[in-house]
Parts: C-alpha cells; structure tokens; sequence
C-alpha cells in the first residue's frame, strides 16, 4: 500500500485528462444511487421547505427587514456545502474501500490523482447543481430576493469554493474512521448532524450558549454559514454574530486553515492499494 501521492508515470497532463474524464463516471455513479442523492443532493432543499413553510413572517427592522425563507437560506446552503464535501465524500470512499473498488482500482494504471480529480470533479459539479436548485426554490416558491450587487457574489463564490475544498479534503481523511462500507452512514451521518445543528444551519447560531458556539468555531461549517450570512444577508444582521460582525478576514484564515488541515490529514489517513500483477 501507498499513500495519497501522484505518481509521474503517466505525466501531469495525462493524469488531469484521465481525471477530468472520470468526473463523468462518478457523476453517473453518483446520480444512480437514491439514497445518496436525496441524503446528500437533495436533503438541503427538503429541509429548506420545511423550514420555510413552517416559520413564517419577517425578522429585522425597517428597510432590512427580511422574510425567514430568505433567513434561513444561508444556512441551508452551508449545509449543502458540508454535505456534498464532507458527508457525501467520506462514505462513498469508504464503501469502495470496503467493496473492493480501491483494490481493483490498484491492479489499474489509474493514479491516486486521476482518482481524486473525479472525485473533487463530482463534490463541485453537485454541489453547484445543488446550489442552483436551492435557490430557485427560494426565489420562485418564495420570492426571496437574492443579492444584486457583484460584491456580495464575489463574497459567496470565495467562501462556497473555499468552503467546499475544505469539506472535500475533510471528507477524504474522514473516510478512513468507518471499518467498513455497512458502518459508514452510522459513523458519518450523526457528526455531521450535530455539527449542522451547533453550527448556524438550523438554529440561529447567535441563540446557541456562548460555550457551543465557541465549540462550533473550530469546525469550518460554522465560518461557512457565517461567510453565506454576510454575502445574503443585509448588513445591519451582523449584529447577531461574535463580536458584532461579519469578521470576513477571519472567516478566510479558519477556512484556509481547515484546507490545509484537510490536505494534511487526507494525506495522512488514506490508503492506495497498489496491487502488483
């Protein structure tokens, strides 16, 4: 066995074109099993209807008062992103390791890279798939209204992409906590719950006692939620979070922090099984 390194056998070039081409093949993979799709794809949407058909009304004052459809839509997306990277991620790793496809996949010329490539590939063409889907239901179902300026979705696309790669790294090194593919979802799904709900996505983050929100600081889904707040969200909001604002800079360094440690720990924790002959 071998650790996550990219082998020169082939080149870098071959490598990511081999890579960009099983990026369809995960999606297909990814797109027939049901109970991925709809725990991981769908769940943020589900949620969000829920949420915004039972909690009613506007929270705010004045010109910023905004409905709770559009409250709670920054939090959902943040649950998208740490689903897609973090969730989705480990327990599929973990069954084709279970199942036998990493040890096959060793008896190939594919590379741990190629591997990872479709694998990064697929968390960030569901995860925009994802997005696109969550808010067209909170613009036409609930008539949200999103953010016109550019400087709010530059601020949404640094934190959803910074926000992704780290829960797509995390992913990788969680996979190696489940002995097995049957364990997996009962080893993943309830970290990823709680963390969910200490974290911003279903509780309003400044209604949590202070010691749980400074458990949640340590984690990125809460800097994730808290960056989706500030892109959607009008400004006079950030009187709720830590500190009395949006604290951007900061939301940058945790996230990189926890790209760096995903990369550490992925590198660390995964195995390739390389099988010769």
């Amino acid at each position: 066995m071998s650790t996550m390194t990219a082998p020169t056998r082939f080149g870098l070039p071959r490598t990511i074109r081999l890579g960009v081409r099983r990026i369809r093949f995960e999606l297909r993979q990814y797109f027939r099993a049901g109970d991925q799709v709809f725990f991981t794809f769908l769940f943020p949407t589900v949620m969000y209807l829920i949420f915004a058909t039972i909690f009613t009304g506007d929270v705010g004052e004045g010109a910023d008062k905004v409905s709770m459809a559009t409250y709670y839509l920054p939090g959902l997306i943040a649950g998208g992103i740490f689903l897609s990277g973090v969730q989705g991620l480990s327990i599929e790793i973990a069954v084709e390791k279970s199942d036998g496809t990493l040890k096959r996949l060793g008896s190939t010329p594919i590379s741990p890279a190629t591997y990872f490539i479709g694998k990064i590939g697929e968390v960030f063409v569901t995860a925009i798939l994802q997005m696109a889907l969550l808010l067209t239901v909170a613009v036409v179902l609930y008539k949200v209204q999103l953010p016109a300026d550019a400087e709010s979705w530059g601020l949404f696309a640094w934190v959803f992409v910074l926000g992704l790669l780290s829960c797509t790294l995390l992913g990788i090194a969680l996979s190696a906590l489940p002995r097995s593919g049957k364990t997996a979802s009962a080893v993943v799904i309830p970290v990823v719950l709680l963390l969910q709900f200490i974290s911003g996505v279903y509780i309003a983050f400044s209604a949590l006692p202070e010691w749980l929100q400074n458990v949640a600081a340590v984690f990125p889904l809460k800097w994730i939620a808290q960056g989706m707040r500030a892109a959607i969200l009008p400004d006079s909001f950030n009187v709720a979070e830590p500190g009395g604002e949006w604290n951007l800079g900061l939301v940058a360094i945790m996230l990189a922090i926890w790209l760096i440690a995903g990369f550490i720990l992925s590198r660390a924790t995964f195995r390739w099984i390389r099988q010769s002959g």
